[in-house]
Parts: structure tokens; sequence; C-alpha cells
């Protein structure tokens, strides 16, 4: 038996909640005034006099994701009204802990504890049980980067993969050329299928590259040009196989193969990834430290007058560190020289864009040493060619929550010039320290990370799209949009967004006082900068041509007759999607700041 006494200690009642869930529910693009947020004993829920320990929950927005609280709360068996959707159960009881319901314009919800002061810690998914119950997002970005690695996704139809992605506000995808470096009737024919999808639906595509691996085949057809590690092995680092880019032909070799990949395929850009020594452990761990090949040491021998076998002597610790810095430098230098590679390429695709991902090692000081990754030295190299900086925050930090991204582009802005583009990573992966309460970034967190990375970086990419669960793609386009929107008393919206921005609306929509000819059904495309959305007036209608979906930066846009001019900036090629009635059409245009006309006939 329990006593009343007790019971009466564990409710907690209405308006006694932490402000977090209203900041979570931000973070996915929704409004939390819509919502009337109850928690404990409310009206309609009940509390039993059974109680029960809450460890482990069950969310029916995502019932196989494992999720346990980090401190269990003993809690009363709630009874729920019978309009209330039961949400999220208490693994073993089946007790309700979060239900919720539509009560006019607002949602009434409910949740038996405090849902936590970060907002997320005990129902992730409070934010797609929010939009379940009807609530919707306002704003949506079109400016996403992700990873893509067709090894997992063969079988899907590039059609539907490429709706999928654009819905998510994906703009670019970064595809794993590893998988395709060797010509392939099949897979090439597929992989050709899949570019042109993502063209029709304004999605660019680069060739994602890690050196130095290239591919399982060039691994086992070049046993002399394999890395090897300070054990002594080659250096097979978990799913990488590394090749020995400081030897010239091995390199050369490689240019040329890369030259055939770009000639196969319709590629927008290149994307030149993790180009250091991977290893987390540094020196600490032989078997996984990189480069020990005998060409890369002849040359420190050379540079130093130090022999080899003194790089791991414990009387000598200066040797090591010698080592390290020339390590370092040999990274950089095989960077400079394959970002200038690259950059030789657009002497025949003067369109291609060029991104390099790149270790944090500015946040974690450390990195530099295991991994030879020296950012503020590649900066410079990688402005001189025009090509977006993407910083990959380090798996040594992926524990620290949404707002690390903050402080990881406050260590940045002193090392990045104003013409150049500045992004950041983003890891959504199984996280190896103890977190909660899910290993796998979902729900609220993921919606919290993508908002903070959008407010602190100009670009956003995410590792990698299947990792992205099928529960968080609906919301995903509206968190990673750092748009602040304010609707007026007339019934127009005031939009305030660093980057392009589409914006739920419907009908005839006017920007700035002007007639609008941009988005798609239900949206309008709103620029980048302060704008206001606001309804056509009466005996106005909607241009018969419009754009209905672009994926570069908009400066003006207009109907002139039966045509649209539109000037726009764009890193690599545009694609400009044109609608009149019913029939649309896909325009590629060309790179950099233009002008162009845009028709297109019954």
């Amino acid at each position: 038996m329990h006593r009343c006494s007790s019971l009466a200690l564990l409710l907690v009642f209405p308006g006694l909640l932490s402000a977090g869930w209203q900041e979570t529910v931000r973070a996915a693009g929704l409004d939390p005034g819509q919502v009337t947020m109850l928690t404990g004993a409310a009206p309609g829920f009940s509390p039993g006099v059974e109680i029960i320990e809450v460890r482990s929950v069950v969310d029916k927005i995502d019932p196989g994701m494992p999720i346990v609280w980090e401190e269990p709360r003993r809690v009363p068996k709630f009874g729920v009204p019978a309009q209330a959707v039961v949400f999220t159960r208490e693994k073993w009881s089946g007790a309700p802990l979060a239900a919720g319901y539509r009560e006019g314009a607002k949602v009434v919800f409910w949740t038996a504890v405090d849902p936590g002061e970060r907002g997320y810690e005990r129902f992730p998914y409070l934010p797609q049980a929010l939009a379940e119950l009807g609530l919707r997002p306002v704003a949506a970005t079109r400016s996403l980067w992700m990873f893509f690695d067709s090894s997992y996704r063969l079988r899907a139809d590039p059609g539907y993969l490429a709706a999928k992605w654009r819905r998510g506000g994906v703009q670019a995808i970064h595809i794993a050329a590893w998988q395709h470096w060797e010509a392939d009737n099949t897979r090439d024919a597929w992989l050709k299928r899949l570019i042109e999808a993502c063209h029709r639906h304004a999605i660019t595509a680069y060739a994602w590259l890690e050196f130095p691996h290239v591919s399982e085949r060039f691994w086992q057809d070049h046993p002399e040009w394999r890395e090897r590690t300070a054990a002594g092995q080659d250096a097979h680092l978990d799913w990488r196989k590394l090749m020995n880019l400081a030897d010239p032909d091995c390199s050369r070799a490689i240019e040329q193969g890369l030259r055939r990949l770009l000639a196969r395929f319709d590629w927008d850009g290149v994307n030149l990834g993790e180009l250091y020594f991977e290893s987390l452990e540094g020196a600490a761990g032989p078997a996984r430290f990189t480069p020990f090949n005998p060409l890369v040491l002849g040359r420190f021998e050379a540079e130093t007058g130090v022999r080899r076998e003194r790089i791991f002597d414990p009387r000598r610790p200066e040797v090591l560190e010698q080592f390290l810095e020339f390590r370092a430098r040999l990274a950089h230098q095989l960077q400079s020289e394959w970002l200038e590679r690259l950059s030789s390429l657009r002497e025949e695709r003067p369109w291609l864009d060029i991104a390099i991902t790149h270790v944090d090692d500015r946040f974690d000081r450390s990195i530099r040493a295991k991994l030879g990754a020296d950012a503020s030295a590649l900066l410079p190299v990688a402005r001189r060619h025009g090509a977006a900086f993407l910083v990959e925050d380090p798996a040594t930090i992926w524990h620290l929550g949404p707002q690390r991204y903050v402080e990881l582009a406050r260590r940045y802005a002193p090392l990045i010039a104003k013409d150049q583009t500045l992004g950041v990573d983003i890891n959504v992966v199984e996280r190896y320290q103890d977190v909660y309460p899910t290993k796998h970034i979902t729900g609220g967190e993921l919606f919290e990370t993508l908002r903070a990375a959008a407010r602190a970086f100009p670009k956003v990419a995410v590792y990698f799209e299947n990792s992205i669960t099928p529960a968080d793609w609906p919301l995903v386009a509206a968190s990673a949009a750092a748009a602040r929107i304010e609707r007026l008393e007339d019934g127009s919206l005031l939009v305030d967004s660093p980057q392009d921005v589409s914006v739920a609306w419907e009908g005839c929509a006017l920007l700035d006082g002007q007639v609008w000819p941009a988005g798609g059904a239900g949206a309008v495309a709103v620029p980048a900068g302060r704008h206001t959305v606001s309804p056509c007036r009466a005996g106005m209608a909607e241009p018969p041509l419009a754009l209905a979906d672009f994926n570069g930066r908009i400066l003006d846009l207009r109907y002139d007759s039966s045509a649209l001019l539109l000037s726009y900036e764009s890193a690599t090629r545009a694609i400009a999607i044109l609608s009149r009635n019913h029939t649309t059409a896909a325009l590629l245009l060309p790179r950099g700041r233009h002008t162009v006309r845009l028709e297109l006939s019954n």
C-alpha cells in the first residue's frame, strides 16, 4: 500500500514547468503559443494510487528508438481523457506519460512529469507529437547539404530519394564517390538516374571524396601504395583503406581516376573530405597511427637528420614532437596539392564548386597532434581556391549538446575572410559517450542541434541522410531554418532570415508590396534579408509563370510579360524549376552572379 502523503509529494501541478520545452518546440519550427502545456495532476489527467518507477520509455512516434531517462522518476499511474492520444508510455507497465488532444485552435498536451530544463531529456519526440496533433511550421530552409552513401540505398528509387531530400530542405547532396570510382554499368546507370532526379528537384550533386581512401578495388590492385601504420601493418582503419598520397606515382594514378569519375557523371561540385591522418588516439595508438610508410619516414630522416627508430624512443620525446610537426606539415601539403588539382578541373567544368570537410582543431586542441589537422593553416588555401570550408565537430565533443556550435563558430570567426563560406558538418550518429535520453541524435535534440548550427554558421551539412530517422525528416527543414518570423495583425508576415527561406502561404502573395512569383504549392520563397509577405489586394492575380523552386540565392525577381527576370547568385550551377499551367521544367543556370530571362511555353 502507498500512503497518500507519499503520493502527494510526487505530484507536479499545472504551471510548474521548466521553460525548456518551449525552446525545443521553437527549434522544430513550431509555435509553443499554440500549446496549452500541462504536467502532473491536471483536468482530465488523474493520478491513481499505484506508483511506478520510470527509467525506460517507449514513444509512439518511433517505438523502436531506445529512450532512457538519465535520472529515474517515481510517478503515479495516471488516467487520461478519452479524447487524448497517448504518445509516451513507461516501457514495462505501459503507463501513460505523455498525451495530447486538439481543443479548438490549440493543442492541449500533458506530461506526467516536467519535460526538463533542456526540453527533450524525457520526451524527445514532443515536437513530432505536436505536429501529429496539427501544429505546422511556418518557415523551412532550402539550403541544407547532406552526405549520401549509395551502398545503403542502391535499391531505392532515385526519384523518391530526390523528392524526399528536397522536402527535407536539401540543396546539395554529397555522394560517396569511392562507391563509383571504377566504371560499372549497373551502378553507373543508377547514379546517373539519381543525379538527373536531383536536378529535377533543384538539388545539386557533389562527388564526395575521402582520401587517402580511394576505393576497395584500388586498395586490392595496388598493395605497393598502401599506407602503413606505426605497428607495421597495412592501414585498414575502420571502413577506410588508406593509400600513400605522398607517393607521386600513387597520387598521379588517383588524379587520373578522379578525372575519369568526373567525366562519367554530371557533377556540380567536389567535396574533399577528411584529408589528414585519422587517429583519435594519435601516437598513443600505434596500430592506427599513420603515415609510417618507408617513403614518408625517409623524408622525415632527410629533413631532420633523425633516424626513424627514434620516433617512439621514450628517452627522446622531442623526436616524437618533431615527427608530429612534420606530419602536420605533410597533411597541409597534401591538402594544398589536392585543392590545386581540383581547381584545375574548372578549366573543363567552369561550374564546379569545391568544398573541403575538415575536423575541428580549435575546440579540441589535441586534434592537430592526433590527426595532423590544422584548420588555421588550411583556411587561407581554401579561400584562394574559392572552396567552402566545412568544420566537422570531432567525436570527442559530440556529447556537449547543441550549444557547442555557437562556441565553435565563435572560435572560427577571427580566421574567416568576409568573402569565404564557412559551414559546419553535423554528425547524426550513434554516440559512444553516456548520453541521454537517446544514443542517436533524434527528436528535440536533433532539432535544437540544427537550429543552433543554422544560426551560428552560414552553411549546415548533415552526415548523413540515411541516419536521419523517418520520424525526424518531416521537421528537419523547419528546424534548420534560421528565419525569425512575426505575424502581423493584418495577416502579413515579417520575415527576417540570413538565407533564402520557404514560408508557408496559401494563394497570391506580395513581397514588400509587389506581386511575388516565387514558391511552390502552399509556400512562398522569400529571399535573404528582412521582408514582408502579405496577401494580394483585390483584383490582383498570381502571374501565370512561377519560379516553383530555386536552389541559388535570389537577388531580385519580377514577372515581365511572359517571362521571369531573375537576378541570382550561386557557388555552382543554379537550378530553376519553372511552372506554368501544371507544366514544369528544370533549367541549369551558370555559376556566379547573373541576371537571366526565363520563359516556359505551354
